[in-house]
């Protein structure tokens, strides 16, 4: 028996067939429309139905790049079940280069929302009605905000063991247990039982080719795992993620100017010095330690700051000597292990 169409907005996609369909949001005060574009890969093949999604912070650019390369996997030709591919969930801040809807709203806190709020509360209920609900799981993809950068890392709750497999699939370096904040599009989705993981990695309106690569071959990984794609599709990865159950940020002792001498992804020791602040005549020097061993899984880029700027994000693992080894071979597999040729991906 033929699988059905899939529906979304009025459109009926055919099975082996794709689409791109813009979903209304709103409209300008210059009388532009705003929509949201969704791309609609119906596989011929029954299967479980997946989204993967970009943007909803308008400034975190690289996710986009990410599903760009997604939907030009040639993989994607033999998909058992559906993919929707939202690229860019608020344009308002993609157009923007903001984090922000135009009123300063987060996106990411004004979930599951609702057709009568805020413009954040209604782009967010247009998308979990339309996209998410539609949906057995999904993929939804951050960066650092600008001027900060995140080593590849998946997220999942601490309280939801369900989404370990999938979190352990993707193959990212770190996968850390966080706590579901009030708004956030993973406590919505929670609440309607479809489990979303979390991929972070790289800096705000910057790309990272090694974080790029990372994303498409862990949601490749995914999708094979859900058994969306055959094996053959990407390669597993090489190492086990390093297990982190919690993080901080160490924070600037002092205002000035920002020397680090270590980046995303090395191993620290507590006690050790990760960076100098001084001020702009060189006559106060202060210093930056560990407070605790770990993994740094995010850190600031900008060499000024201000006391109690944000400046390492630091995860703290069970094992030194075990998350030492797996975050050296999982970077090495992201430099030497290229999933394209170019001519595949423009």
């Amino acid at each position: 028996m033929a699988r059905a169409p899939f529906k979304i907005n009025g459109t009926e996609i055919a099975p082996g067939a794709r689409a791109t369909v813009n979903l209304p949001v709103s409209t300008l005060s210059d009388h532009t429309p705003v929509t949201m574009a969704v791309h609609v890969i119906h596989g011929k093949r029954a299967g479980p139905t997946m989204f993967a999604s970009a943007g909803i912070h308008g400034d975190e650019v690289i996710g986009v790049e990410i599903l760009r390369r997604l939907m030009h996997t040639p993989a994607l030709a033999t998909l058992r079940g559906t993919l929707l591919v939202v690229p860019i969930v608020n344009a308002f801040g993609f157009h923007n280069h903001s984090r922000y809807l135009p009123d300063r709203r987060d996106l990411n806190r004004s979930f599951p929302g609702s057709e009568r709020g805020s413009l954040a509360s209604r782009l967010a209920h247009i998308f979990m009605e339309q996209v998410v609900e539609q949906c057995d799981f999904g993929i939804d993809l951050h960066s650092a905000a600008i001027h900060r950068t995140n080593l590849p890392q998946i997220r999942v709750s601490g309280s939801d063991t369900s989404k370990m497999p999938m979190a352990r699939a993707f193959g990212a370096p770190v996968i850390l247990t966080s706590a579901l904040r009030e708004g956030s599009l993973r406590a919505a989705a929670r609440d309607k039982g479809i489990d979303v993981l979390l991929y972070e990695a790289g800096e705000g309106l910057r790309f990272d080719e090694m974080y790029v690569r990372a994303g498409v071959a862990g949601i490749l990984r995914v999708m094979v795992h859900r058994e969306m794609l055959a094996r053959k599709a990407v390669a597993k990865a090489k190492v086990a993620p390093v297990l982190a159950k919690s993080s901080k940020w160490l924070r600037a002792p002092a205002g000035g100017l920002l020397r680090s001498y270590k980046s995303e992804g090395e191993m620290v020791r507590e006690g050790e010095l990760l960076a100098m602040v001084s001020d702009p005549f060189g006559e106060a020097e202060r210093e930056l330690v560990a407070s605790f061993d770990g993994v740094i899984i995010g850190r600031a880029v900008m060499p000024v700051v201000n006391e109690g700027d944000a400046v390492y994000h630091i995860a703290e693992v069970v094992s030194y000597a075990k998350a030492e080894s797996a975050v050296e071979d999982l970077t090495s597999q992201l430099e030497e292990d290229p999933l394209f040729d170019e001519d595949e991906i423009i």
